[in-house]
């Protein structure tokens, strides 16, 4: 394998590599992931998405997920978005289904060339975090700096949502990196922190497990929305303005949670030996 192609594309700024292996000759691990992802001598993303076939009849194909630091992630709400519109561009169709570690996700492309993705149930159960201790996923007792009481919920993934007056106040690099670690989080997690600032709209800007801070996070809007809905702050449908751009996020009364937004593709290239080796 001397060179493999590949496309960039973000939603909203959450930027993404990916990688076709659909024929299924294709070996991409963490090593390979820290190379392509650094963004001085690679290419730079915030989640490698490696499509695969799929193993659920019901899914069309499976997308595995890598961080920059080389883990693999769940669930990448944005991510899906991304793979969702190229791979129906590519089949002309207007639904697809994806396949993650996280389950298979529904996805559509409505006529405004926005895409949404089923994300699934939004998990709320101290296990179901999973956390270290059986503890109020309502109101957890982790305090670091200005930031106090926040919301578990599993979106695919683990999240941890604070509720503050003015979010861009916040050291997100500097508390970011403590709260992912968390010992009450033994998978690690994904860090949110929110303030209203509409009628049912919340200013949220995130540090992300394993790629840190980013301009979008799809999952972590999703738990965003359905913590302050479990909080009273906002009905079940919350517009979310995170860095780079709005989300729309329904939490429905069946439990399921929808995200709604743009897709956009920034270029497509090749990755040389040197990246498919691990790096120089």
């Amino acid at each position: 394998m001397t060179q493999v192609a590949f496309t960039k594309m973000h939603g909203l700024g959450n930027d993404f590599v990916i990688v076709d292996g659909r024929d299924g000759d294709l070996a991409i691990g963490g090593t390979q992931a820290r190379a392509i992802g650094d963004r001085r001598r690679g290419v730079g993303f915030d989640q490698l998405l490696i499509l695969e076939p799929a193993k659920d009849a019901a899914a069309d194909l499976f997308m595995r997920i890598l961080n920059p630091d080389g883990s693999e992630a769940e669930a990448c709400g944005n991510g899906t978005r991304c793979v969702a519109a190229r791979v129906m561009d590519e089949l002309g169709r207007d639904t697809l289904n994806i396949e993650t570690v996280a389950g298979v996700l529904a996805t559509t492309t409505g006529a405004d060339g926005l895409v949404t993705v089923d994300m699934g149930p939004a998990n709320l159960e101290w296990r179901q975090i999973p956390l270290a201790v059986e503890a109020d996923t309502l109101h957890l007792d982790i305090e670091n700096g200005p930031l106090r009481d926040p919301v578990a919920v599993n979106i695919g993934n683990p999240h941890m949502v604070f509720f503050v007056d003015d979010a861009d106040a916040i050291d997100v690099a500097g508390l970011g990196p403590a709260l992912e670690s968390h010992p009450l989080y033994p998978e690690r997690t994904n860090v949110e922190i929110c303030s209203l600032s509409g009628p049912d709209q919340l200013r949220m800007r995130v540090w992300e497990r394993g790629a840190g801070i980013t301009q979008a996070c799809g999952s972590g809007a999703c738990a965003a929305g359905v913590a302050a809905a479990r909080r009273g702050l906002t009905g079940r449908r919350v517009e979310i303005v995170l860095d780079g751009g709005p989300l729309s996020i329904e939490w429905r009364e069946d439990g399921r949670v929808l995200m709604t937004g743009p897709v956009a593709t920034s270029f497509e290239g090749t990755l040389g030996p040197e990246l498919l080796a691990g790096g120089a």
